[in-house]
C-alpha cells in the first residue's frame, strides 16, 4: 500500500499496527514524554516517522484540492471495477463505489480541475459495465437497480 502526494508514492508499512490518528498521545514517563518508554532506537524511528508524516502533510497542503479528490475518487473507480471484474461479479458492492464516485463527480462538477473529464467518462464507463454485467448475471438491472437510481 501506498499514499500519494504531489512529490510520489510513499510506501506505507501496514505490518505493524498503529494507533487511529485522532487517539491522544500515550502519557509515558512523568513528564508527559510520549516516547518515554522507548528504547533510543524505537524513539529515533518514532520521530523520523513522525518527520516524515509532518512532510507528507506538508506537500498535501501544497497540492490542489482538486487533484487529491481526483486520486480519491479513482480510488472508488478501482474499487467499483474491482467489483465487476471479480468471479463472480458483486453487483452490490460495485453499485455502492459507482454511486459514491458519481456522488464526488456530479456534485463537484465543474470543481475538479483538468481530470474532470477523465472522472465523467470513468463514471459513463462504470455505469455501462454494471448495466452489461447485470444483464448477464440474470435479465438486467431492475427499475432503481441501477448506479445513479
Amino acid at each position: 500500500m501506498s499514499l500519494w502526494t504531489p512529490g510520489g508514492e510513499h510506501p506505507v508499512d501496514r505490518s505493524r499496527p498503529t494507533e487511529p490518528a485522532s487517539a491522544p498521545p500515550a502519557a509515558g514517563g512523568p513528564e508527559g514524554d510520549p516516547f518515554a518508554d522507548m528504547s533510543p532506537e524505537e524513539r529515533a524511528q518514532a520521530e523520523q516517522m513522525m518527520a516524515e508524516m509532518g512532510e507528507v502533510r506538508r506537500q498535501l497542503a501544497e497540492a490542489p484540492a482538486a487533484a487529491v479528490v481526483a486520486n480519491h475518487a479513482m480510488g472508488l473507480y478501482e474499487l467499483a471495477a474491482i467489483h465487476l471484474t471479480g468471479q463472480p461479479p458483486k453487483l452490490t458492492e460495485a453499485k455502492l463505489a459507482i454511486d459514491a464516485f458519481a456522488a464526488l463527480v456530479e456534485v463537484l462538477k465543474g470543481k475538479l480541475g483538468p481530470d474532470e473529464s477523465t472522472l465523467v467518462d470513468g463514471l459513463q464507463q462504470l455505469r455501462l459495465g454494471y448495466v452489461q454485467m447485470a444483464g448477464a448475471a440474470g435479465g438486467g438491472p431492475a427499475a432503481g437497480d441501477a448506479p445513479g437510481s
